[in-house]
């Protein structure tokens, strides 16, 4: 499954236009009323050089570059919480690898802010609570269900309920006074209990400043002020002209570099947007090569030669005996597998070896 982002905001923060800049899609702009209408969603193809340079290299008849999902929800109101999140949003945001939260930081009249007026720190703080009322909800209704149930149980379905009430009564404290379940210091006990949750102040939060042209010359001190507001773990800040990188997005390759090197824009955002994503979740990439495919995969930063093997499929997991690893840079140095081989870079590694980005991976199994 693809790593899932899912855009959030308060309606006319420029959600659409952004998700535009994100996909180069075309989605239409300023329809979303409310949490029951359509998602928009998109799978964008993961840039990453390394891949265009291993497909020179190969030249392999197809090359698979890692993907990810952007999903377009409706405005999230201010006050949403209190008559709930409609089943089908709830369930997309619980879903999410990341939220991205796009945070107006444009000027228009014709696009009214509905608090009347244009402050990127008191939005950010809006959504933070609804996401975090909404979270106290959901602990406040398990909590009940739990002290209901646990004088009828005994044994170890009662000690299991206990466990997981004492977890949850923590993280009730915690909400009530503001705090993110994300800032919370978990055990890796506790972390598997919550799994099924889903909950969304613990998932990693992108803050995606949507600037105004006008704006541009402020991004810095507006990316330092976001940052200095929401400073703690799994947060990050990023942004974006949404409008003119939506613009950039639609036009064709050869269009599109010319226009960036008139504005002297050495990327698209949406590029750096993702190189975030993937610090934020915490992922690297690594490679698989041959004369058939070329593919990047995406995994988490810390695992193991036999986990990567999973992630391309589960009977090489199963069957793992070996992995044959050697680091793009070295490959590319020396210019190719077989001179690898020959120089000593082409290792063979057990299932216990911690794949580090950029890796190219063969694995040796047998089922």
């Amino acid at each position: 499954m693809p790593v899932q982002l899912v855009l959030i905001g308060l309606p006319q923060s420029g959600k659409t236009t952004v998700f535009n800049a994100l996909t180069g899609l075309q989605a239409a702009t300023g329809t979303f009323s409310g949490a029951e209408d359509e998602p928009n969603l998109a799978t964008v193809k993961v840039p990453d050089p390394r891949l265009d340079e291993l497909t020179r290299l190969f030249r392999p008849r197809r090359t698979v570059p890692a993907e990810i999902q952007y999903w377009d929800v409706a405005g999230l109101a201010k006050g949403i919480h209190e008559r709930g999140l409609g089943g089908r949003l709830l369930g997309i945001l619980q879903q999410a690898s990341a939220l991205v939260h796009v945070v107006r930081a444009f000027h228009d009249p014709a696009v009214p802010h509905p608090e009347g007026s244009v402050d990127p720190l008191r939005d950010i703080a809006t959504i933070d609570m609804e996401l975090l009322f909404t979270d106290l909800a959901m602990v406040d209704k398990r909590l009940q269900r739990i002290r209901s149930m646990i004088p009828k149980l005994r044994g170890p379905e009662r000690e299991a309920h206990e466990r997981e009430g004492a977890v949850l009564e923590r993280l009730h404290r915690a909400l009530s006074e503001g705090k993110p379940i994300r800032a919370i210091e978990l055990e890796p006990d506790e972390e598997k209990l919550l799994r099924g949750f889903g909950f969304l102040t613990q998932k990693p939060l992108l803050i995606l400043l949507n600037l105004g042209e006008e704006r541009l010359a402020q991004a810095e001190e507006l990316l330092a002020a976001a940052s200095q507001h929401v400073s703690g773990p799994g947060v990050a800040v990023e942004a974006l002209p949404g409008k003119l990188e939506m613009e950039l997005a639609q036009l064709a390759p050869e269009e599109a570099a010319a226009f960036m090197q008139e504005l002297g824009i050495d990327e698209p955002a949406r590029n750096r947007v993702i190189r975030t994503s993937y610090r934020l979740l915490g992922l690297i990439s690594f490679f698989t090569v041959g004369p058939d495919e070329v593919r990047a995969w995406t995994i988490k930063r810390g695992a193991t030669a036999v986990e990567a093997a999973g992630a391309i499929h589960s009977d090489l997991a199963q069957g793992f005996i070996r992995a044959e690893v050697v680091h793009y840079e070295d490959l590319v140095r020396v210019g190719g597998l077989t001179e690898a081989r020959k120089a000593g870079l082409l290792r063979l590694e057990g299932r216990n070896y911690v794949v580090q980005d950029g890796d190219i991976v063969h694995i040796l199994f047998n089922v």
